[in-house]
């Protein structure tokens, strides 16, 4: 069933508070639960009969699922749901107040990125993109500026994965680097506007020398695109000229946490033996 898009687990603390304990309700009553969630402050015009409708079962299941929730009753829960309905976000517009203007725009941009990655990209161009990187014997990671730190990120990901990964911070060192890739080697780069030039002409050395070429970037059609074999789209709208990817880094972050889950299923125990020595490294950095 689809979920109502004002009551999520980000928004609602009820919402988290259902999801927690959907795992104690079978049948009937995780059924109603389920409509709870999808329903959201629009309970406020459902009858509990109405409920029952929706979720296939008797008023009488309804009322139970909401007790075994930790409610009285259906019209506790009801209440509650309506009290926890996100209210309207303020229009930063309104604000004379420069840090609350800055605030509320950083956070809608963010989340509108993230809301966004499911339309631009594509779960096939994921998937194609993690078996690339899994079948190289070696990657070379690029990415400038603002980039830099999804560029140490995602890094850092790929070498806890076991994968033999190189992230040279120098863009003439990732030029050279690029240049001496193989056809069993493959390349990611990230780059927000798709056009830093470096990164695209280190993309395109790669990809002469035969290597695959995941591109990480905000834009469907970019010269990093064009150079690229696999192409994930993800990126927020600029800001503030000179500071274009804030909220575009939080969305090539999440590709990068959802490329690296792939792989992780990809490459199985081997990447679970390298996953465990990475956790031993990070321990024994701990006093």
């Amino acid at each position: 069933m689809e979920e109502h898009s004002e009551f999520s687990p980000l928004e609602s603390q009820l919402a988290a508070h259902i999801r927690a304990r959907l795992g104690e309700l079978r049948g009937s009553e995780e059924r109603v639960a389920r409509v709870v969630l999808a329903r959201g402050a629009d309970l406020v015009g459902l009858s509990v009969s109405d409920v029952a409708e929706l979720a296939g079962t008797a008023p009488s299941s309804v009322v139970r699922a909401c007790q075994r929730l930790g409610f009285r009753g259906y019209q506790e829960l009801k209440i509650a749901a309506v009290r926890q309905a996100p209210a309207p976000a303020p229009d930063a517009s309104d604000t004379r107040d420069p840090a609350a203007r800055a605030l509320a725009d950083t956070v809608r941009a963010a989340r509108e990125a993230l809301e966004g990655i499911a339309t631009t990209l594509a779960v096939d161009e994921l998937r194609a993109a993690a078996g690339a990187l899994n079948a190289a014997d070696h990657v070379l990671v690029l990415g400038e500026g603002l980039s830099g730190a999804v560029v140490l990120d995602a890094a850092y990901r790929l070498r806890a994965l076991g994968l033999r990964t190189d992230a040279p911070a120098d863009p003439s060192t990732a030029q050279l680097a690029a240049a001496q890739l193989t056809a069993t080697s493959a390349c990611l780069a990230v780059s927000h506007t798709g056009a830093t030039r470096t990164v695209v002409d280190a993309a395109r050395h790669a990809r002469g020398n035969g290597a695959a070429v995941v591109a990480v970037t905000s834009y469907a059609r970019s010269p990093l695109g064009e150079a690229a074999t696999h192409t994930l789209v993800a990126g927020g709208q600029d800001l503030v000229f000179g500071l274009e990817t804030t909220a575009s880094r939080i969305a090539h972050l999440t590709v990068v946490d959802a490329l690296t889950l792939t792989l992780l299923a990809l490459r199985g125990e081997p990447a679970e033996q390298a996953l465990r020595r990475s956790a031993d490294v990070t321990a024994d950095q701990m006093y």
